[in-house]
């Protein structure tokens, strides 16, 4: 059986935003209220291979994103931004896609060191 890619074949309801060559929608397994992943129109693009208006374009999104969330929800104190490029950084979808993560003041003990919680004995520095 071959295998379809989930972010080729998204239905235009679950789009929140795009432009040329990304697009934003809800995660579906959201580590936060509102989590949110800009996904590139291109199955193929990795960072890597960007041109500066399409790193231009992803900015423009990750921003909008932002900004949506804030106005939805003005808990959100923070923002955790990431991509997984490759199975070992754990990516699980093969298409380039971008992580915006709100955070909210209490939401967990203690977050410093963020995004090192990659790996969680080194999150706290």
């Amino acid at each position: 059986a071959i295998m379809t890619c989930p972010f080729c074949t998204l239905s235009s309801e679950r789009i929140l935003y795009d432009n040329s060559d990304f697009l934003t929608i809800k995660d579906g397994f959201p580590v936060t209220d509102q989590h949110t992943l800009i996904i590139s129109k291109h199955h193929d693009l990795v960072l890597s291979r960007m041109s500066e208006d399409q790193l231009l374009l992803l900015h423009e999104a990750i921003n909008r994103s932002k900004e949506q969330i804030l106005h939805f929800d003005p808990t959100v104190t923070g923002f955790n931004i990431g991509i997984n490029e490759g199975k070992d950084a754990g990516q699980t979808v093969m298409h380039f896609h971008c992580h915006v993560i709100p955070r909210r003041n209490g939401d967990m003990q203690n977050p410093r060191g963020g995004v090192r919680g990659v790996i969680p004995e080194k999150q706290k520095y």
